[in-house]
């Protein structure tokens, strides 16, 4: 049966982010120029959807993940959301997840990496870009490709904090994961008027805690990652020695990037980071190239 009934905006809009403040990327792309009223029914899907952008294979379904997991033997799968490129310290998260479950007694866990594939906000770094960075990191051992298995999540992005983070969330356990990885303020972002943090950065994970359906889910918090200035490499933080420990947020990593500046060795992989340099490279070559706009 089909139902049809108002779009309430300003109701949408406060439950799933907490605030009406201007400036929310989602709302702006999708829920404002959106029509006034919304249809509800069931949906009959005859065939998957193609995007022919080149990056289709790495679109598989619940059921394809699935069949690869089974496929590999994985014991136990662990899911890790990213809108971002990888660097190393997402890497030794990773990496450090699974020796912890191995210590747990499991034999073959598997490690689904699962950049978020729809709409991002316009300072994120494009998918095509993002996957072809992400093989890189696999091509360069950073992650092993045999325990690993990399695939589109097609979700728009929403920066809606904790709220959003239950359904990227619950989407993996469709997908066959049993661990999930929560670092802070996920599908956070800044308040878009005001100069804080949109979100508690620590409500993402207590929200996963104790939210209804999550019980097959095991929730992974993961300890934070940074530069490490004496041990040149990234490694978790040591607030005893603070001090020694530089963060690189995306924002300067996209910098370095721009400018053309090098992160400190260890940082990322070297050609992950080609991918990054080659992308803002070839922005500020259109940048020179556009004819000047017409003034009357």
């Amino acid at each position: 049966s089909v139902e049809i009934y108002p779009h309430n905006k300003e109701e949408r809009i406060a439950r799933t982010w907490g605030t009406t403040a201007p400036g929310l990327p989602y709302v702006d792309e999708a829920i404002t120029p959106a029509g006034n009223w919304l249809i509800g029914g069931d949906l009959e899907v005859l065939q998957p959807i193609k995007y022919n952008d080149g990056l289709d294979h790495y679109r598989l379904s619940p059921q394809q993940l699935r069949d690869e997991f089974d496929k590999r033997g994985a014991d136990a799968v662990f899911a890790f959301q990213l809108r971002n490129p990888v660097h190393n310290g997402h890497a030794l998260l990773m990496n450090d997840t699974r020796r912890r479950l191995l210590e747990m007694g499991f034999k073959n866990p598997i490690l689904l990496l699962h950049p978020l594939g729809g709409f991002t906000k316009a300072d994120d770094v494009p998918l095509p870009v993002r996957m072809e960075q992400h093989s890189k990191v696999l091509e360069d051992g950073v992650l092993d490709p045999e325990t690993t298995i990399v695939s589109i999540f097609p979700s728009p992005m929403h920066y809606a904090g904790p709220t959003e983070v239950q359904w990227h969330a619950k989407a993996r356990i469709n997908a066959g994961a049993n661990f999930y990885i929560v670092g802070r303020d996920p599908a956070g972002m800044g308040h878009p008027t005001e100069k804080r943090d949109l979100y508690n950065p620590d409500h993402g994970k207590k929200v996963l805690s104790m939210a209804p359906g999550l019980e097959k889910l095991n929730i992974l918090p993961f300890k934070v990652a940074a530069y490490d200035t004496v041990a040149k490499k990234m490694a978790f933080f040591e607030p005893s020695r603070s001090q020694d420990f530089l963060f690189i947020s995306g924002t300067k990593m996209r910098t370095f990037a721009k400018t053309g500046e090098n992160p400190p060795d260890g940082f990322m992989c070297p050609g992950g980071w080609k991918v990054l340099v080659d992308y803002y490279n070839s922005l500020q070559t259109e940048g020179a190239t556009a004819p000047a706009a017409a003034t009357v």
